[in-house]
């Protein structure tokens, strides 16, 4: 019997490929025929769910750069046109609530007695407040923890540490996902090395069973799960891909929303902002003039005059107390700056590739104990980088950077660090003709000459204590990545899988927004 392949859409807008009768097209052996091996497919598949917290971002082509004059003549954000893929990003900032949870299961779950790094390594630097000649010490006090700031976003956390959350998070949510799925029973008493995490959940299964409820069905005849089931899979496509920062690209994209401006397949007019139009003031009728983000106005000025705050805040403000851009999302102007993935460099934009642009690729393997053939061993203590960052936690996976020798024979990499790829490894300096190792002529003198290099990660839009330049998406700015301030906070995003739209219908022009976007929003 012949099949014919379809594409078939779900209510949720998503799509998927289907063989008729769950049958091969190439060998006509069934799917899921545990008198066939049991070769499993899952052809039930509706399309990727939207994490918590998370917006959907239909990606495209768009002018990556500054769209407005590049006022301190960097000319490190260079126009040029580039593709992102789709992806998923917060609705808002990672918010004091939110990071304070991740600091309570750390404490739970890692005895401080016995692991006081871990914490400690996590906690948010509350004295970046401080000024030499300026009081913030109630700021210093308060900020973090009192409930008046709960929903304002988390500051004081550096780049290594907005990372850590985002793994911290992925875990959480795909641990909850498996629990509402059946497939684990909550287990809130996880202490050390015995906690849920992904990527041991997947590839090393028989390492945690504590949480163990009931198995997804084997089609392997004589499963070694037996009548317990199996655990889920990556073929399963239950768990989702994992939080992290998003690129530079994905966020100027988010933040532009051009989408607002399209017709058809056109972009008619590019914002300067993150709304339409290049002025700074709401053009509704019921908020005219009110200002459309936090930023400050001119010198001296952070609010506004008494009976009129633009802002109703001297530093950061609630979140979505502003309007949302056309994607549906806060605060991607003013309020705080936002750490992204990438490593600084001025000449990326003139280098980088069209489609997904990203500088700050550092390829890593699982480490495995190649004397026990091959097997991954659950790290029973944190695992620390050479400047003693810790990397992975214990109850995690060791990991370990590839090397040139088992990548002889590949063409498209051959080592792990492309940090300094074109700009600023040997071959981009004026020491390319000489027989001298990369490491010791270095076309970027970290901290001696210059305050870029390797370490230097980028950090996008404007904040509290801003003008208005810095809320242009194009602007770009760096900073260490073991440093934070009090106004660089920072949002998670997530990679989209298979279709990168969730409905075939295609409009002439985009739909209306879900909410009125020069309304502000308000916390219950």
């Amino acid at each position: 019997m012949k099949c014919t392949r379809q594409v078939l859409p779900f209510l949720i807008g998503s799509l998927f490929l289907a063989s008729c009768g769950n049958q091969s097209n190439t060998t006509g052996w069934e799917y899921n025929d545990s008198d066939n091996g049991g070769f499993f497919v899952n052809t039930d598949y509706e399309g990727q769910k939207t994490g918590p917290g998370l917006v959907f971002v239909e990606g495209g082509t768009f002018t990556m750069g500054e769209t407005s004059e590049d006022f301190y003549k960097e000319w490190d954000n260079v126009p040029r046109q580039v593709s992102v893929q789709s992806f998923y990003i917060d609705e808002n900032e990672v918010t004091n609530t939110d990071y304070r949870e991740y600091l309570f299961w750390l404490r739970r779950v890692y005895d401080i007695a016995y692991y006081p790094e871990i914490l400690n390594s996590a906690l948010p630097d509350t004295l970046v407040w401080r000024d030499e000649l300026s009081y913030n010490e109630q700021m210093v006090r308060n900020y973090f923890r009192h409930p008046a700031y709960n929903f304002y976003p988390v500051v004081g956390v550096s780049w290594i540490q907005a990372m850590k959350y985002c793994s911290w998070r992925t875990d959480r949510v795909n641990e909850k996902i498996l629990i509402e799925e059946g497939i684990l029973n909550e287990f809130p008493d996880q202490q050390g090395v015995d906690h849920f995490d992904s990527e041991k959940y997947l590839y090393k299964p028989g390492e945690y069973t504590q949480q163990n409820k009931k198995g997804l069905k084997s089609y392997r005849p004589n499963s070694p799960y037996g009548d317990e089931g199996r655990p889920a899979k990556i073929e399963d496509g239950i768990l989702l891909p994992r939080y992290r920062l998003p690129t530079e690209a994905e966020w100027e994209y988010a933040a532009y929303a051009n989408g607002g401006q399209r017709i058809y397949n056109r972009i008619t007019s590019e914002n300067e902002f993150t709304w339409n139009g290049s002025g700074m003031r709401n053009p509704d009728e019921d908020h005219r003039g009110e200002i459309l983000a936090n930023f400050k106005r001119g010198r001296g000025d952070f609010m506004g005059t008494g009976g009129w705050l633009n802002d109703r805040a001297a530093y950061t403000i609630q979140v979505k107390y502003y309007p949302p851009n056309d994607f549906g999302l806060y605060d991607m102007a003013g309020n705080v700056a936002e750490w992204v993935m990438d490593v600084y460099r001025p000449r990326t934009p003139q280098d980088a590739r069209g489609l997904n642009p990203f500088r700050g690729n550092q390829f890593k393997t699982f480490d495995r104990n190649y004397q026990d053939i091959g097997a991954l061993e659950v790290l029973q203590e944190p695992q620390f980088d050479e400047d003693s960052n810790i990397v992975r936690l214990p109850g995690e996976l060791p990991v370990r950077e590839v090397t040139e020798e088992e990548n002889l024979d590949r063409r498209n990499y051959k080592k792990s660090d492309y940090r300094d790829y074109i700009d600023g490894d040997k071959q981009s300096s004026q020491y390319y003709k000489e027989k001298v190792p990369d490491e010791e002529e270095p076309m970027y003198d970290y901290a001696q000459t210059t305050l870029i290099g390797n370490t230097a990660r980028v950090y996008k839009g404007g904040s509290w204590k801003d003008n208005a330049y810095w809320l242009s998406p194009g602007v770009r700015r760096h900073l260490a990545e073991d440093q934070a301030t009090d106004y660089i906070g920072f949002r998670c995003a997530m990679s989209r899988v298979g279709f990168q739209d969730k409905d075939e219908d295609k409009d002439k022009r985009p739909q209306e927004p879900t909410r009125d976007r020069f309304q502000r929003y308000k916390y219950n």
